[in-house]
């Protein structure tokens, strides 16, 4: 089978080597139906180095000409400077630049598997998650964000909740506000919300770095803007720059690596990549053979963050897990929202396909446990008046709401998939709800077991 991805593509690996990039044993392939990746060209040993790229050649904050940083405040987002760079400045100062950028996605890409592309029915998603207010979006007038699509689901959200922020059998609320919600009058508490309302936060980064490239270059073309700002979100390795210390947000700590960006993600990946400040390095963890597809890991993600960020959902993620934040918190009780806070429990419930985290569980046995047995329980020093089985039962009770929500969202999306209206999308987040389905159905059977 001819894997050869074409001659951009070996023009980019001609120009690498050339310029002190170190490839041993890989190279871009073609595979047919999933695009491109890496490919061994020979047996590969465990523990070789199969690339090697210095810091030089990537293209970071500290790689771009200070003439064109000092148009920034000092304080400028690294992304908005990269993708400002892409859109506006003189690619011969960035070594390979224009031999890098003929091997990217198209635009076409990133608009058919990147939901926030999509139109505003299919991606409809709560706003209030991160106060991205609509006026926002108008400024992209025309723009790919805008929400003015017909819908032919009116009141149905498509995607996954931990995805959207919303839900379509259950009472949608306020994201900031849902955690301290009940009956009661309830003290804040708050936790570090981790995968969820994925798209409302990524919405917002994009539309920060819109602002921040538009008050320097007034005249940015929204197309050209959003690809850029795609090529450098999904295709950015971490890069800090020396001196400076981690930032807030992990989204500004990044750089890109040409000829890396190749590999494809798996979350078992056996490649060990490391980065010492003057060379990244991507070494074998095991023997891979000629022709085997060579990968890296990305992360340890669940597959909505994948799909958000990156466009695709593999079907084998031992990382994959939703969320039951919204199913939870509303039924907690005022004195139980303190006792599961206190023992850093409040927030995050994951399940995935072998049950629920210890967080669910914990909330879970406290809604029949006496408070001096569940701490008791909860800090391991007893488990009386713990019953696994009544446990599993709260859990698996949770489980078939979400349960519930696949049911409807499949259904009405089998429906639409009928039409040809972007039919690759409904397709796609068709394929992400059944991943989620299974998902329950495994949890629910690990719970019973």
């Amino acid at each position: 089978m001819d894997l050869s991805p074409g001659a951009e593509h070996t023009a980019l690996t001609q120009w690498a080597v050339s310029h002190g990039i170190n490839i041993k044993g890989i190279a871009p392939a073609r595979f047919p139906g999933r695009g491109l990746g890496m490919v061994a060209t020979r047996v590969i040993r465990k523990n070789e180095t199969m690339l090697s790229v210095p810091v030089n050649l990537m293209l970071t904050r500290d790689s771009i000409p200070k003439s064109f940083v000092s148009l920034f405040p000092e304080d400028a987002m690294n992304h908005a400077l990269l993708v400002a760079l892409l859109c506006h400045g003189d690619s011969t100062t960035q070594p390979g630049l224009d031999i890098w950028r003929r091997v990217w996605p198209s635009w076409e890409d990133f608009e058919t598997s990147m939901p926030i592309f999509w139109p505003g029915w299919l991606r409809r998603s709560n706003p209030d998650a991160e106060d991205t207010a609509q006026s926002r979006r108008a400024t992209a007038a025309g723009s790919a964000i805008s929400d003015s699509d017909p819908r032919p689901s009116p009141n149905l959200s498509l995607l996954p909740p931990s995805i959207s922020g919303l839900w379509n059998t259950i009472p949608n609320q306020n994201p900031k506000a849902r955690s301290n919600s009940n009956s009661e009058a309830a003290p804040t508490y708050t936790h570090e919300i981790r995968y969820q309302n994925l798209l409302p936060r990524q919405e917002k980064r994009l539309l920060d770095t819109w602002d921040a490239v538009r008050s320097v270059f007034p005249e940015t073309d929204w197309k050209s803007f959003a690809y850029n700002w795609a090529i450098i979100n999904s295709r950015s390795f971490y890069y800090l720059s020396p001196g400076k210390e981690e930032p807030t947000d992990w989204n500004d700590a990044i750089g890109m690596v040409p000829f890396a960006d190749y590999f494809n993600h798996a979350d078992d990946a056996a490649c060990e990549v490391t980065f010492d400040g003057d060379m990244y390095r991507f070494q074998a963890s095991r023997r891979y053979e000629k022709g085997e597809e060579v990968y890296m890991s990305y992360g340890a993600h669940s597959n909505d963050f994948l799909l958000v960020e990156y466009g695709f959902c593999p079907d084998q993620n031992p990382s994959d897990g939703v969320y039951l934040d919204d199913i939870i918190l509303p039924e907690l009780t005022r004195s139980e929202r303190k006792e599961l806070a206190e023992r850093e429990h409040f927030g995050n419930y994951e399940i995935t396909a072998s049950g629920a985290d210890s967080s669910t569980m914990a909330a879970a046995s406290i809604k029949y446990m006496s408070r001096s047995q569940w701490r008791d329980h909860v800090d391991g020093a007893s488990d009386r008046g713990f019953d696994a089985s009544k446990t599993a039962s709260v859990v698996r009770g949770w489980i078939e709401i979400y349960q519930r929500e696949c049911n409807v969202t499949i259904t009405s999306l089998e429906e639409l998939l009928k039409s040809e209206k972007e039919k690759e999308k409904v397709a796609l987040t068709l394929a992400r709800w059944k991943q989620i389905q299974r998902l329950c159905e495994c949890a629910v059977i690990s719970m019973t077991d």
